[in-house]
Formats: C-alpha cells, structure tokens, sequence
C-alpha cells in the first residue's frame, strides 16, 4: 500500500505545482476565461479528492475507525498523530470546498474559488509533506 500511497502523492505534488502555475491570475481572468475556471476548479478538485483518497487509504491501512465523511478522515488522521490536530482541524474543511465543486459546479462562488486558489494550496502541499513524513517513520 505503500506504493499506492506513494503514487498518490506524486499526483498531488504535480497538481499543487500546476495550480500554484494558475496563482497569479486575478479573479477577473477567472470570470472571463472559461478554460481557465474549468482548469482551476478540476485541478482543485482532483488535488483534494487525492488528499481524501491519501486518507482513507491510511485509516484502512492502520484499521482506524471509518469515517462518516470525508471531512473526518482528516479529522481522525488528527487524532492518531498522523497529521498535526490542528492542522487536521483547519484543513477538514476542505473536503466540503471538494463536495460543492463536484456537486455544485454550476453554483461555484467565482470569489470563493478565486480565494481559496490563493489561500489554500499551500495546505494541500503541506498535507502532502505531512504525510510524507508518516511514510518515512512507517517505513
């Protein structure tokens, strides 16, 4: 599994390193090119679909308790020590960001995808970083 793991955050990696590419667009260019909204939303969507997949991989791995949403998948990773608690609280969130733009898409808030391109993408690299680290103390 640990392969599998591996694998998933070398996707990750690829898609914090293309939408961090897409950072310096204003929200103007976002509402104005429809290629370029359609890029970031897919590109942010597949990025925390992989963290929830990362996840759920782990919590089977390690036989934890399974979640009720994908929200708590962090949120369990949290209270094993596999990501910081308090990182895992702030980054929980995300996974409800991932459900309006998989469910949502018509109804997507050019603001709020504007906002969370520019404040956000650093945390998805961060959980890749952490969970780098579980596989290297893991082994």
């Amino acid at each position: 599994m640990n392969d599998e793991i591996a694998s998933k955050l070398e996707h990750l990696r690829e898609y914090v390193i293309i939408l961090k590419g897409y950072q310096h667009h204003q929200i103007e260019e976002l509402q104005a090119d429809h290629t370029l909204k359609g890029a970031v939303e897919r590109y942010l969507e597949i990025a925390l679909e992989c963290t929830i997949d990362i996840g759920e991989m782990i919590i089977s791995r390690e036989k934890l308790k399974r979640p009720e949403s994908y929200q708590e998948v962090f949120l369990i990773l949290g209270e094993q020590g596999i990501l910081p608690k308090n990182f895992a609280i702030k980054f929980a969130p995300s996974a409800g960001f991932r459900n309006r733009l998989v469910h949502m898409y018509a109804k997507i808030d050019i603001g709020k995808l504007h906002y969370y391109l520019q404040n956000n993408i650093g945390d998805i690299e961060q959980f890749g970083k952490y969970i780098a680290q579980y596989l290297i103390k893991r082994g």
